[in-house]
């Protein structure tokens, strides 16, 4: 009922993005639903033509799942806030809130596939088209129910699930903690250069003190008046640039150590590991991409809808080469905020750098899926005329390059969400709007010189196997 509410009371923003959703849920299980008609269609065809035609839905799954997931981690209803916990609304309340929802979106889509299936099929007004969809939808045989209720609940099973597992409550990393050192007499130092003074061990009484707090043979204790001791704390400058701000020497009377103070957010993260993963992995596909179309004994895959046949190494070279950029699309982002800050920036560029260091693998990886997916768009338009592809071809190809490119959009505000608080302050401090456009345009540009080139040139190499 929550999830209901908090659906029905969104912005309009929002609520485009849901809609975006469950579209891409349709075209999904249409598509799904279209391989279990020419199953039922074609009874003698080989089972392993007819597994190979559901498998081609897998691209176009993972590419709504991944826009499911960037758009629940974009809703600003589900987002914590302080105070909620009071009421429930926790952060496993919240996450299955967002799982919820993306349930209901998908759901819809999933319905609306199905309408447009029987539809097609003329179960519902007749045979629209004059029958043209016959051949795939298997029109003159009856749908089986449990087969197509399993084949319409993956999309909303998938996609609720991955999103209860990005946004599933984590505890935070504890900070470092100061060793506790003893100094000559027993006592607590906080710091390794701290030195005990002479007498600090008899001084008032301390040794004496029993565990009421009052010496052996004295008279009635009075009541201690506590104060607290404050002790202020200067950065110290290090070699990087960066300030450090040493812990306090003395916390309370038994000198435990303060916790470390979190890193503010929206600070620059270190580099992602998995840029040379990704390199490694790009640079696998285009070599298996290469030896299989030179093998003289490669066994050839008949590929659905229009697209032909080939040798099954390519397939898997295209697949591992998209893996490879999704992969180095992060340390490929952070790489350029990096770039931009060499060579004596100002504050244009450095600002630009550290926001696309900061935000580099919230950015980075849809990034490198829109690459992916550009890469393969061209090189399949090197090989085959576009009129000769099919309709549930065409239908897939479509629903990954819309997936892609709204899933790189709704990361783009996310990260704007993320910075709104820096970009409140950079305003109350004076900073025109002339300053913050110019950092997002360079922002733009850099990404742009460095993915473009890169798309080019993994779609030429990818293709070039195939067309010598």
């Amino acid at each position: 009922m929550l999830a209901l509410r908090l659906t029905r009371s969104a912005h309009p923003a929002v609520q485009l993005r849901r809609l975006m959703v469950a579209a891409a849920s349709a075209g999904t299980g249409f598509l799904l639903l279209s391989a279990l008609g020419y199953a039922l269609g074609h009874p003698g065809d080989p089972a392993g033509s007819l597994l190979l035609r559901l498998a081609w839905c897998a691209v176009p799954l993972a590419a709504t799942v991944q826009l499911a997931v960037a758009v629940a981690r974009t809703d600003p209803g589900t987002a914590p806030r302080p105070g909620l916990s009071a009421v429930g609304l926790g952060p496993a309340r919240l996450m299955t809130v967002s799982a919820t929802t993306t349930a209901l979106a998908t759901t819809l889509g999933s319905l609306l596939a199905l309408f447009v299936f029987l539809h097609l099929r003329g179960d519902l007004t007749g045979m629209p088209f004059d029958g043209a969809a016959a051949d795939f939808l298997a029109a003159d045989r009856p749908l089986p129910l449990p087969a197509t209720l399993t084949l319409l609940a993956i999309v909303p099973a998938i996609a609720s699930l991955s999103v209860a597992l990005v946004l599933r409550p984590r505890d935070p990393a504890p900070g470092p903690q100061a060793p506790r050192r003893f100094g000559r007499f027993g006592a607590f130092r906080q710091g390794p250069k701290e030195r005990d003074t002479f007498g600090a061990y008899g001084r008032f009484g301390a040794q004496r003190r029993t565990g009421t707090g009052r010496t052996p043979g004295a008279g009635p204790a009075r009541p201690a008046r506590s104060r607290p001791r404050v002790t202020v704390t200067a950065p110290v400058a290090q070699r990087d640039g960066t300030a450090r701000t040493p812990a306090a020497a003395t916390a309370d009377s038994r000198g435990a150590t303060p916790p470390a103070p979190a890193a503010p957010a929206g600070l620059p993260t270190a580099a992602p590991p998995s840029l040379p993963w990704g390199i490694a992995t790009l640079a696998a596909g285009l070599a298996v991409e290469a030896y299989a179309t030179g093998a003289t004994t490669a066994a050839d895959l008949t590929t659905p809808s229009g697209l032909g046949a080939g040798p099954l190494g390519v397939l898997a070279g295209w697949v591992m080469t998209a893996v490879g950029l999704a992969l180095a699309g992060p340390g490929l982002t952070h790489l350029c905020g990096r770039l931009l800050q060499c060579a004596r920036p100002g504050a244009l560029r450095l600002l630009a750098g550290r926001a696309l260091m900061a935000e580099a693998t919230r950015i980075g990886r849809p990034l490198g899926v829109v690459c992916a997916v550009t890469s393969a768009a061209y090189a399949l338009a090197t090989l085959q005329d576009p009129v000769t592809l099919g309709p549930l071809t065409t239908l897939g190809a479509l629903l990954v390059g819309g997936c892609a490119t709204a899933t790189l959009l709704t990361a783009a505000v996310e990260t704007r969400q993320s910075r709104a608080d820096t970009t409140a302050a950079l305003v109350r401090l004076g900073a025109p709007g002339t300053v913050l456009r110019g950092a997002a345009a360079l922002r733009a540009g850099a990404l742009l010189a460095v993915f473009g080139p890169l798309t080019l040139t993994v779609a030429a190499l990818a293709a070039q196997p195939l067309t010598s």
